[in-house]
């Protein structure tokens, strides 16, 4: 058994479409980065990377590249699922929680969780994930930004 930390960021801006954990949530603003900058999915990937002793997501995906550029987070996960994979490790378990004053999460986390079972081929069980606000303090709380952290358990597949 081994245990990950993710952490991830980005600022909310005009003209971008909001994804957070491979779902599309109606909202006036999104988030800004070269991929789709979708915070909890990034915030898994580290976690599941650190797991493994892999680094982090910019070491494997780094925004200096342009195969990167605008691409969906759920198909980077693939290929750190993947890696899960090849070295031999599932998913334990997932905990993450959304830090953002807007918009609202709940209605969208039961999809969050069953996109992210999809892709990382584990029981909705093994993942949760919750939404907080600030009170309306520091970045998120003045609603520039929304962050993300993920702690993941991955275990050795049973043989």
């Amino acid at each position: 058994m081994k245990v990950g930390l993710g952490y991830d960021v980005h600022q909310l801006v005009e003209g971008r479409p909001l994804i957070i954990g491979g779902v599309h949530l109606p909202y006036d603003k999104g988030l800004l980065g070269h991929s789709d900058a979708d915070v909890l999915t990034h915030a898994v990937m580290d976690a599941i990377l650190g797991a493994l002793g892999k680094g982090d997501i910019g070491k494997h995906f780094p925004d200096t590249d342009d195969r990167y550029k605008n691409i969906s987070s759920i198909e980077l996960l693939k290929e750190v699922q993947k890696s899960l994979e090849s070295s031999d490790y599932k998913i334990g378990n997932i905990d993450a929680v959304i830090v953002a004053q807007k918009p609202k999460m709940a209605p969208f986390l039961e999809a969050m969780v069953s996109r992210l079972a999809r892709v990382l081929k584990c029981d909705l069980s093994q993942i949760n994930i919750k939404a907080t606000t600030t009170e309306r303090l520091g970045f998120e709380g003045r609603e520039e930004g929304i962050s993300a952290h993920a702690i993941v358990m991955i275990v050795k597949w049973e043989v």
